[in-house]
């Protein structure tokens, strides 16, 4: 489903991806790990053309990127750290999200309720705390349905019911056979939900490799140390 081929991205004199190759699927849900600085967010961002590519191509089902923005409606993206206008409660950004999109025919608002947000809707976004921030981010990002969903720290600042709501649904669409890419620092909270591996180190890929395949490889089961192992 998405298919990058050689991008290589400087700032400066850094290099922060070098000759990067790699092929994502439909039906996988990948872990793109990495110590800061390996690339990860840049990779991420070169996918969602918040940074232009201009050395390699990156194609999603099959069409390059370049000078086509409306790939991006088959993607749900949850940032780290979302910033939304001050003034606006929750609702309103919920609403202006939808009239942005227009189409509403596929809308998904089951964390909308799991996480009880209508309750909250009438709250200013610059009252909120992070968590709350963070709920409205995976709201979002799941809302109109995408074929491809992109978390980055997905469950940073969330408290252990909410992390745990949104990890099932994170299950569930990965059940409907959806392409999940998750960055993480956490990595035990990973390991339930990923079948492949992407660890990134300064600007390159060390490891892609299924889960399974780890597993067997290094004949450990937990994934900080199935890391650890397979790098050595």
């Amino acid at each position: 489903m998405i298919s990058i081929e050689n991008i290589s991205k400087s700032f400066g004199k850094q290099e922060v991806l070098k000759n990067i190759s790699v092929r994502m699927n439909s039906n996988e849900c990948i872990a793109l790990i990495g110590p800061n600085g390996s690339g990860k967010t840049t990779l991420i961002k070169s996918i969602l053309g918040m940074v232009p590519v201009v050395k390699g191509n990156i194609q999603i089902d099959n069409n390059s990127i370049k000078d086509n923005y409306q790939y991006r409606e088959l993607i749900g993206y949850m940032p780290q750290i979302g910033r939304y206008p001050d003034n606006m409660n929750i609702g309103q950004v919920i609403r202006l999200m939808k009239d942005i999109r227009g189409n509403q025919s596929t809308i998904d608002e089951t964390l909308i309720d799991d996480f009880n947000l209508r309750e909250m809707y009438s709250k200013k976004m610059s009252t909120l705390s992070g968590g709350t921030r963070q709920k409205v981010s995976a709201c979002i990002a799941f809302l109109f349905n995408p074929q491809i969903l992109i978390l980055d720290e997905p469950t940073a600042g969330l408290d252990p019911l909410s992390s745990e709501i949104l990890k099932n649904k994170i299950l569930v669409e990965k059940e409907k056979g959806k392409l999940i890419i998750i960055t993480s620092h956490v990595l035990s909270e990973l390991e339930d939900m990923i079948t492949r591996v992407i660890y990134m180190q300064d600007g390159n890929i060390r490891i892609d490799a299924s889960l399974n395949e780890l597993l067997q490889q290094t004949g450990e089961n937990k994934l900080g140390k199935i890391i650890s192992k397979a790098l050595n």
